[in-house]
């Protein structure tokens, strides 16, 4: 399962970069502003630079042709940019025509295996569930993960889930267990994915046994 960081900050890009894990990174003009970045192909550029694989920009408008606009202007920035669009009418459109020119989206905002079956019609190349969110009003959001996985797997669609909105790493276990093919994650979950208190106590007591070998 590849690990993206959901992120516009590049001290955090940087930093999961760093660790080895970073397969790629999904951001959006909202992340771009809590990071305090104004100029967001500049920010964008330097994604890119840093992280060699896809980065998902995110358009801004809601009509088509806004949308097919928007892209042909970012896929320019870097072959390794995916555009991220919105899973409605509009979205569905655009995603026919930029697959068709054979450009890559990622179809955000996915809470249902419906809407996930359409995107994957459409040819999207990623589709994005948003388990966080549905979880936050009493659904059961990697049940959703569940669902379109068996759905593609069904008909041989090759539309990779990614699994977004996730806000602890029980998300992330349970999707590597159910065959996701991506997760993004926020960075604050990272250091989440790394501890664990027995590790913590193990290694104390290492470096207890290590100083009476050595006298101190």
């Amino acid at each position: 399962m590849k690990i993206f960081i959901d992120s516009a900050d590049m001290n955090e890009i940087r930093k999961a970069n760093a660790m080895g894990l970073l397969d790629g990174v999904t951001t959006n003009p909202s992340l771009a502003a809590k990071a305090g970045r104004k100029d967001f192909e500049q920010l964008l550029k330097e994604i890119c630079r840093e992280v060699n694989g896809p980065v998902s920009a995110e358009v801004v408008s809601t009509d088509t042709p806004g949308m097919l606009a928007e892209a042909e202007k970012l896929v320019k920035i870097h072959s390794n940019i995916v555009i991220k669009i919105p899973l409605t009418e509009e979205g569905l459109n655009a995603v026919k025509t930029l697959s068709g020119k054979g450009i890559k989206t990622n179809v955000t905002l996915c809470f249902s295996p419906t809407q996930a079956l359409l995107a994957a019609k459409a040819g999207a190349t990623y589709i994005s569930p948003f388990v966080g969110r549905l979880d936050d009003i009493a659904q059961d959001g990697m049940s959703l993960v569940s669902e379109i996985i068996t759905i593609y797997r069904n008909y041989g669609y090759k539309t990779q889930v990614l699994v977004a909105s996730v806000r602890s790493p029980m998300h992330v276990v349970k999707a590597a267990l159910m065959g996701a093919d991506v997760v993004t994650i926020p960075f604050s979950v990272i250091p989440q994915l790394v501890s664990h208190p027995l590790t913590d106590k193990g290694l104390a007591r290492f470096l207890e046994d290590w100083k009476k070998l050595q006298g101190k």
